[in-house]
């Protein structure tokens, strides 16, 4: 079956690729970065603190990416995207949605549960678009009937909140019922990553703990070295810190003063983005993803999306001489 064409905010980027938004480290620096290198660059509402910071961060990034177009007229620039917690615990959410409105910021991603309708017809009501993370055929269905305009497939191994599925099963499952938009999270840290995402049935990648090992990302030398030094099996997969599962770098659980191997179980109904326990999620306890292990040195972003669209180029000559 044909699949329709992708809204035209995800199409003609320079590789077809979401950065994913990530609690703390995606600020201005990190996004603008992103944008410039073609790709769409994200960040969580709730990183602009307090806030008024909002309406300051979309100011600035929409005159600094006009300005870099200006002075590069021929530059491939990614879109901005927002990330949304739609949930009872965020408290910010009308607030926030009516700075992105007022910004229209043409993508917004909604996180946890399937967005409201006046949310939804708020951010179409501009031609914007408003993408959903699910982590299950359930919630899938649920994004769906709500109205969304696309999907983020959150499989095993994606840094911090994930599902367990894998993404062989929840694409397929996902492509029985829909032919829309799909977007693939999860261990994805490769050129030919992204191209085996397409393969698999998704239209892009999301990537996400590839940015925290860069020049841009605003955490601290010491995660970025975390990362580098990581591999797959120093994940540790866990509801503690926020009432959600999420994958986290087990070196900071043991820096705070935890055993990762006996984490006990948190209260889902006590969900807290700021953490349930006295270390901090994002802060202290550091979220990241099974594809840490191919995560060497903390390059620029602009140096990432070469590499990635040269190993992803290698990848499909490769296919196409098998």
């Amino acid at each position: 079956m044909t699949r329709p064409a992708l809204p035209a905010v995800l199409q003609n980027l320079a590789l077809p690729v979401i950065a994913s938004p990530l609690f703390i480290a995606s600020g201005p620096k990190l996004v603008a970065a992103q944008c410039k290198a073609g790709i769409v660059g994200s960040f969580p509402a709730l990183n602009a603190r307090p806030a008024e910071m909002l309406d300051v961060w979309l100011t600035d990034l929409h005159t600094e990416l006009a300005d870099y177009k200006a002075a590069h007229p021929d530059a491939i620039i990614g879109p901005i995207a927002v990330n949304q917690i739609v949930h009872q615990s965020n408290d910010r959410l009308a607030q926030d949605i009516a700075v992105c409105v007022k910004h229209q910021v043409p993508i917004i991603i909604s996180s946890l549960r399937a967005p409201p309708k006046e949310m939804l017809d708020a951010i179409h009501s501009y031609g914007g678009i408003v993408l959903a993370d699910v982590i299950s055929i359930r919630h899938a269905r649920k994004a769906l009937e709500a109205g969304v305009d696309g999907l983020i497939l959150v499989t095993t191994g994606a840094g911090g909140h994930a599902g367990l599925l894998s993404p062989f099963a929840l694409v397929g499952e996902v492509r029985q019922f829909y032919q829309g938009p799909v977007i693939l999270a999860g261990a994805i840290a490769s050129g030919a990553a992204i191209l085996a995402a397409q393969a698999l049935g998704a239209d892009l990648a999301y990537i996400g703990s590839r940015w925290l090992a860069t020049q841009e990302a605003n955490v601290s030398e010491d995660y970025k070295q975390a990362i580098i030094e990581s591999t797959a099996a120093d994940i540790v997969y866990t509801n503690l810190f926020t009432g959600i599962h999420g994958n986290y770098l087990k070196k900071s659980i043991i820096a705070a003063g935890l055993d990762p191997d006996n984490l006990p179980e948190a209260d889902k109904s006590k969900m807290n983005f700021g953490g349930s326990s006295a270390a901090k999620a994002w802060r202290d306890i550091w979220g990241a993803g099974q594809g840490v292990g191919l995560m060497t040195d903390a390059p620029s972003v602009a140096e990432v999306v070469q590499r990635l669209k040269a190993e992803y180029a290698t990848a499909r000559e490769n296919l196409r001489l098998s």
